[in-house]
């Protein structure tokens, strides 16, 4: 009991960094939201982070700024928005074009924030060309005579252009045989050697590093959209996966799962953490555009069809329709909590 209690207080700077940078997520997908409420001047009563008890408020001229007991949402409470309301500065009374550019603002935030934290993690860190920069002592990449400054140029006759596309090749690779491309003192030359399997970790090895180089400000900004693109990718992969039956529950996981694992990357160093925030506030942006009742994307799929088609939906069926999709979003995150807590994700 005293070295989990032990662990606990070890831990607790990791915990609270995780707790705020998943706070930063929805801080910024609701700012998106009440910002665009202000600018279209939709009367806004409060700016909640997190559900359920009120912990700590601060009551402005006319909005109430709320911290709740559970860090896993937020929301901006509008007039108008699940009724009809008689106000001009209601949500309801706004033109469809003016309630998309607020319903769509919060994944819209979470995506440009993606940006600029893949960005200052590329700054930090650089990135690396498929160029050697170090060689383990007594690993396969020394024994099959590979040098640092080689340049790797094919692997299984796979080009290769940028270091990740490397990785990639030798973890399909599964440790068998591989044939290495490399540029050495502008000559081709071919090398084969086999990964050596590191047993402790359950994983091949082959013993080389590449090259980093710093970045300048415009291969940071490209470097965080072309993250954030990729990221999106792996994303719909999984949904594809997903639907396909190919991914298990023990996949799976809620807002413990990801303030856990955030604590994990908080550990492993700070840009860690920033790259992991980044990820899961794509993450964030896409699943709220999900066509779905009570989320975001419920509320553009709407809106755009209001727009293509020039009829107006009847507000109060599609207050219905909210509320029955807002009852069983809390349902089912009601039911992940739950495997959260009775089947962890394994870290």
């Amino acid at each position: 009991m005293s070295s989990i209690f032990t662990s606990i207080i070890v831990n607790i700077p990791y915990i609270i960094m995780a707790l705020l940078a998943f706070s930063l997520l929805i801080i910024i997908h609701e700012l998106g939201h009440f910002t665009m409420c202000k600018l279209n001047g939709v009367k806004v009563y409060e700016f909640s982070l997190g559900m359920g008890p009120k912990i700590f408020g601060i009551k402005g001229k006319e909005t109430e700024y709320l911290i709740k007991a559970f860090p896993i949402g937020g929301y901006v409470k509008m007039e108008g928005e699940d009724s009809v309301s008689d106000d001009p500065r209601a949500f309801n009374n706004k033109t469809p074009w003016q309630k998309l550019s607020i319903v769509s603002a919060g994944a819209i935030m979470n995506l440009i924030l993606a940006v600029v934290l893949f960005a200052i993690v590329g700054a930090a860190e650089g990135y690396i060309l498929p160029i050697i920069g170090g060689v383990v002592p007594n690993s396969p990449a020394l024994h099959a005579g590979l040098k640092v400054g080689d340049k790797i140029t094919k692997v299984n006759k796979v080009n290769i252009d940028k270091w990740e596309q490397a990785l990639t090749e030798f973890s399909n690779n599964k440790g068998k045989s591989m044939d290495i491309e490399i540029l050495r003192d502008s000559k081709v030359k071919e090398i084969s050697l086999t990964p050596l399997k590191n047993v402790k970790e359950n994983k091949f090895m082959i013993g080389i590093a590449g090259l980093q180089k710093k970045m300048n400000f415009g291969e940071t900004v490209s470097y965080g959209f072309n993250q954030t693109i990729n990221s999106a990718k792996q994303i719909f992969t999984f949904f594809g996966s997903l639907f396909k039956g190919q991914v298990s529950s023990n996949e799976v996981g809620g807002p413990i799962s990801i303030i856990r694992i955030s604590e994990k990357a908080a550990q492993a160093g700070f840009t860690n953490l920033m790259f992991l925030t980044a990820f899961i506030s794509v993450q964030l942006g896409i699943l709220n555009i999900i066509p779905f009742p009570a989320l975001d994307g419920g509320w553009i799929f709407m809106l755009l069809f209001e727009i293509i088609s020039g009829k107006k939906l009847d507000e109060n069926k599609v207050g219905t329709i909210n509320y029955i999709g807002f009852v069983f979003l809390m349902a089912l995150m009601v039911l992940v909590v739950i495997k959260d807590v009775v089947s962890p994700l394994k870290l």
